[in-house]
């Protein structure tokens, strides 16, 4: 069993400090203990308004990330030391960007701009820039709700890079794989592992029991079609037949031939839409994006 370094005694004690010497309604509080594995502090942030943080002594630039990411408005209440005592301090993040943590210790973030609900599709515009060239907006958002991610289900991302970063921000407990055949792609993928903190994600570089072996098995593989689409599903049936697929392609060939190519994988469950979005551009012109087909399929039950 895992032991962690902060136990219910430790998490207790920091929970009755911070009553005693703050106006902070702990009922609402959202408990983060970053020294456990899968744990992300930013998008816990930025969806509660009041969080309990556990850390280890480390994370130089755990404050910056949270500046650069929009959160320097958020405030941290805090002590000096790794004990549950001595004088409150408190400081908007903005203030805090060159310090660290210094000692095991426990601290509350204050996010009044808080969202309380999921939100999908994220600006590009956020996103390490790079060799990737991210699917839009609009598009991420139909693929991630068509994933029905939640917080304990394993995934994987075949190539998707923007959606593996969205869905490791919604998922609290479960493990992204993320696998990234191109070099520069896993470069910019693990730009956007540092920018927004996150630590639920593997990157491999290509699907297989060499680079999966010791990783959770998926239970949801969202991948877009390539010509390795078949050894993929090959593998990826043989360790859960059960999983869910999603599936992203712009190829009409390739959409009208992938009943077929699944049902050779037992997965005959299998659904097929089509999305189209446009832009009104400056000159009132709508310009169409790529309309891509998007195909979810799972085994019979």
């Amino acid at each position: 069993m895992e032991k962690n370094l902060f136990t219910n005694s430790h998490i207790l004690s920091w929970l009755k400090y911070f009553s005693d010497n703050t106006e902070v309604d702990l009922e609402h509080v959202k408990i983060l203990d970053i020294t456990r594995r899968n744990k992300n502090l930013i998008p816990t942030v930025e969806s509660h308004r009041c969080v309990l943080v556990f850390t280890e002594a480390g994370h130089p630039d755990i404050f910056y990330k949270m500046w650069d990411v929009g959160l320097g408005d958020c405030e941290v209440i805090y002590n000096e030391g790794s004990e549950p005592k001595g004088p409150i301090l408190r400081d908007p993040v903005s203030a805090m960007i060159d310090r660290g943590i210094n000692a095991s210790a426990g601290m509350i973030i204050l996010n009044p701009s808080a969202r309380s609900t999921i939100k999908f599709g994220m600006d590009n515009k956020k996103f390490a820039s790079g060799s990737v060239k991210y699917v839009g907006a609009e598009i991420r958002s139909v693929l991630l709700s068509k994933m029905q991610i939640d917080d304990r289900k394993n995934l994987c991302i075949i190539s998707g890079e923007s959606i593996a970063v969205e869905a490791a921000m919604i998922s609290g407990e479960a493990t992204v794989i993320a696998v990234e055949y191109r070099q520069g792609d896993r470069e910019t993928m693990e730009e956007n592992v540092s920018r927004f903190g996150l630590q639920n994600i593997r990157i491999v570089d290509h699907v297989g029991e060499d680079t999966m072996k010791d990783l959770p098995v998926p239970d949801t593989t969202m991948l877009v079609a390539s010509a390795s689409l078949e050894h993929e599903l090959a593998y990826l049936t043989g360790i859960n037949p059960h999983m869910d697929f999603v599936i992203y392609t712009l190829d009409f060939k390739m959409a009208a031939s992938i009943r077929e190519i699944l049902a050779r994988y037992g997965l005959t469950d299998v659904s097929i839409i089509q999305i189209a979005v446009s832009y009104l551009t400056s000159k009132n012109v709508f310009e169409n994006q790529p309309a891509p087909w998007i195909i979810t399929a799972r085994a019979q039950e």
